[in-house]
């Protein structure tokens, strides 16, 4: 600061500034903290290497699922780019994809893709967690292994030359996910999972008390797969009524049963069994047996980004039913067979799935159902997205519904399944965000809820 700056004066008895030394007090204020704000920001200009500012850092979008990636967390442990809200600003678009593992795990798919001047760079990283991994621990891998997609767009910019790359080694680190199973698993990678649950749920005049377990076995190679699951439900609903109390109870259980063997990239083959009972839809026993075929028009190795499968089943189902139907019976075998057509594409531009399903008995075609269903997640254009998910289906198949009329208190509880000849659904949103395109900045602070991020 110039030592001949005159200092401010108060005039007195008006406690009034002079104009021509506020003016100057305010250029000098105004200077400091511009030098400041830039001192901050860059490195002296007499400093070797050349200052690398905020405006040189990688432009990242990073397009996850919360469900998947804690974002929060990513900008904070990879705090040396600038992450943008729109695509069309950004340099690297990171689409992460999720699917599930034989083991109870997930596969996580990293797909980095350049966009402008790095447009010729991409690639995918991996990285397989296990069932019993920790939130933390399947965390900080994922956050690991986007910095580490991150390094070659960062090489090409002016912080590659600030980069620092080392080996770590830790003893007991788990092997990579293309690791080839230890001979002496005592599973034989089969893998089981245990679950039960129970509710209570209570006012001065209504409570409600619900049960539900589980218990799931699956063993998966690439060349066969096989899944069971049994499972069992028991809901009771008490309302106290003027005369008297009304008691609502719904119950089920099932027991699914899946094998699937691989025959090439394309093509798989195999069957599907179920026992089940459910007390709203008439049925005391369902058993129901049904080989398959299916081929998927990509190859199976890209199901994380795009698929389209035709699925047949062919088989028989026995009814044992609770009350007669409408049809004057206690229980039928009938042939059966479906046709199942899914579509699912996961792309820089946004992802669509649907499928349309056809199911008929093989002696009476007029008894059959139609479901459509579809969601599209597109970005229009910069700022824009369109959100829309649906389903139709038309219904001719509910040969199991009892020949007596349902009370009113059975239609109201949802006891039991109503007669219908189609059903649907429609949700549609569309979203419009402008502003800054920087999105680099975390503050938690009066986010509650369970942490905020998970309100």
């Amino acid at each position: 600061m110039p030592t001949d700056t005159p200092r401010p004066r108060r005039a007195r008895g008006n406690h009034e500034v002079d104009l021509a030394t506020v003016l100057c007090a305010a250029s000098l204020l105004g200077a400091s903290v511009l030098g400041a704000s830039m001192g901050a920001a860059t490195p002296a200009a007499a400093q070797n290497p050349p200052a690398v500012g905020p405006a040189a850092s990688l432009r990242v979008f990073l397009d996850c699922e919360p469900f998947i990636c804690d974002f929060d967390h990513f900008r904070r442990e990879v705090s040396f780019v600038n992450y943008v809200r729109n695509r069309e600003d950004a340099q690297v678009h990171v689409l992460v994809t999720r699917q599930g593992t034989g083991a109870g795990g997930s596969e996580y798919a990293f797909n980095f893709i350049g966009l402008g001047d790095m447009a010729a760079q991409h690639d995918t990283l991996r990285f397989t967690s296990l069932a019993n991994d920790t939130e933390d621990e399947t965390r900080t891998a994922l956050t690991q292994l986007f910095t580490l997609g991150l390094v070659p767009f960062l090489a090409r910019t002016p912080t590659g030359r600030l980069l620092d790359i080392r080996l770590r080694e830790v003893a007991g680190q788990r092997p990579p996910p293309a690791a080839t199973v230890p001979e002496d698993d005592p599973w034989d990678l089969w893998f089981f999972r245990l679950g039960v649950s129970g509710e209570i749920e209570g006012e001065s005049r209504q409570r409600e008390t619900s049960l539900d377990g589980s218990v799931s076995a699956s063993r998966t190679t690439e060349d066969l797969k096989i899944s069971l699951r049994l499972e069992a439900d028991y809901g009771e609903e008490v309302f106290e009524l003027d005369d008297g109390d009304e008691v609502s109870i719904t119950r089920s259980s099932g027991l699914d049963g899946l094998i699937v063997w691989s025959l090439g990239d394309h093509w798989s083959a195999g069957g599907s069994g179920s026992l089940t009972s459910g007390s709203r839809n008439n049925q005391d026993l369902t058993v129901r047996l049904s080989p398959a075929l299916e081929y998927d028009i990509y190859p199976y190795a890209e199901s994380t980004r795009r698929q389209i499968t035709f699925l047949y089943k062919v088989g028989m189902v026995w009814y044992d039913y609770d009350e007669v139907t409408q049809f004057g019976r206690m229980g039928e075998t009938r042939p059966e067979h479906s046709l199942d057509v899914s579509a699912g594409f996961q792309q820089p531009w946004g992802q669509i799935n649907a499928s349309l399903e056809g199911s008929t008995f093989l002696d009476d075609w007029t008894q059959h159902r139609i479901d459509f269903f579809a969601n599209v997640e597109l970005r229009l254009f910069r700022g824009v997205s369109l959100d829309v998910s649906g389903n139709v289906a038309r219904v001719q198949n509910q040969i199991y519904l009892p020949v007596e009329d349902l009370s009113d208190e059975d239609i109201l509880l949802g006891r039991r399944e109503l007669g219908t000849e189609f059903e649907y659904s429609l949700d549609v949103g569309l979203s419009f965000n402008f502003g800054s395109v920087f999105n680099n900045v975390v503050n938690p602070r009066m986010n509650t809820g369970g942490g905020g991020r998970f309100r």
